[in-house]
């Protein structure tokens, strides 16, 4: 289970941050670079997902509407649930992170991947992802200020406004350009990738100098972390039971079933970091921490799973019957990758 590199490269920021923060002119000019890199994060968002492809994908809309329920109804609940650790396992900001973390979309890149690994409905998994990420630059940011309340910024004009300006506008702009500039942004995939990742250091940076200069990270200690860890485990380990066999008890096939769990149970990072600075300002460092060490955790469990679900019968007999005629409708091909 190895860890990612780029969560490597998030915790060499962090530090960067812890021992040389942005201060002053400095913090001015890294504030304004990382507000431009969001909006560009979500203008290349927007430009990349395919509307054609969206709208095929409804024809699966059972498994859409399943994941969704998932990654806005019941993650948010059990967040809210978690509620009740405070002050024995969590501290109030490392709780508002942890509320934070089950708001965001779910992820699309390592759905797909490990869909495909386990032998999955790779299709379905890639609309999934993007329905979800598609609704959560809506949804995530209004859940956030309703449950999140004044330290999400609550549901003032002005921080509604930075929203839509900083987030939902870079999007529809993506969206609008994408016939002229979608080509462009396939055949770049992999420096647009990079761009990605550096945009999202620079908003780890600036949000872990602010945490570092008004002193914040004196608030979590290693017991406070450690009990972080050990809700966040059984947090994952909840959602996968719930997907795994929830969507058996919906008699969705082997296949369709993968495709949930994997994109039903985990949570972007790449969406969650912007976000979270928009929403949270100077107090942002803290509550991305929770998402940070959920995603590396996610990762390495969902790795051993897709491994061990490859090695699954190819048919299930409880379901495979039953919806064998919806996942061929799923994105124009019902094929499963092998």
């Amino acid at each position: 289970m190895p860890i990612d590199p780029y969560i490597l490269l998030l915790l060499g920021t962090v530090g960067l941050a812890a021992l040389l923060p942005a201060r002053g002119t400095a913090a001015d000019v890294a504030s304004g670079a990382s507000t431009a890199a969001i909006a560009f994060l979500f203008f290349l968002y927007g430009a990349r997902l395919s509307t054609r492809e969206a709208l095929d994908g409804l024809k699966h809309w059972r498994l859409h509407v399943t994941v969704l329920a998932c990654t806005f109804v019941i993650f948010p609940l059990l967040g809210l649930a978690a509620r009740g650790l405070v002050p024995v396992l969590l501290t109030h900001p490392l709780y508002q992170g942890l509320l934070f973390l089950t708001l965001v979309p779910s992820t699309i890149q390592s759905s797909i991947a490990f869909t495909s690994i386990a032998r999955g409905n790779v299709p379905a998994a890639i609309c999934a992802g993007s329905f979800s990420s598609l609704v959560g630059i809506v949804v995530t940011p209004l859940l956030a200020a309703s449950l999140l309340g004044s330290s999400a910024g609550g549901f003032s004009a002005d921080s509604l406004v930075e929203i839509v300006l900083k987030l939902l506008v870079p999007f529809v702009a993506g969206q609008l350009l994408r016939p002229w500039i979608g080509n462009f942004v396939a055949r770049h995939k992999k420096v647009l990738g990079l761009v990605d990742r550096g945009s999202i250091l620079l908003v780890v940076y600036t949000a872990f100098s602010e945490g570092m200069v008004q002193g914040i990270w004196h608030q979590v200690s290693p017991a406070r972390l450690g009990g972080l860890l050990v809700v966040e485990a059984v947090l994952l380990a909840v959602m996968l039971a719930l997907t795994w066999y929830g969507a058996k008890a919906l008699r969705f096939n082997r296949e369709d079933r993968i495709a949930i769990q994997f994109a039903g149970s985990k949570k972007s990072l790449a969406s969650g970091l912007p976000m979270a600075s928009v929403l949270f300002g100077a107090h942002a460092s803290l509550a991305v921490l929770p998402l940070m060490l959920f995603h590396q955790m996610q990762l390495m469990v969902c790795a051993v799973i897709a491994k061990r679900r490859a090695r699954d019968p190819q048919e299930d007999p409880v379901s495979a019957g039953e919806s064998a005629a919806t996942t061929r409708t799923a994105v124009g091909t019902g094929t499963r990758p092998r």
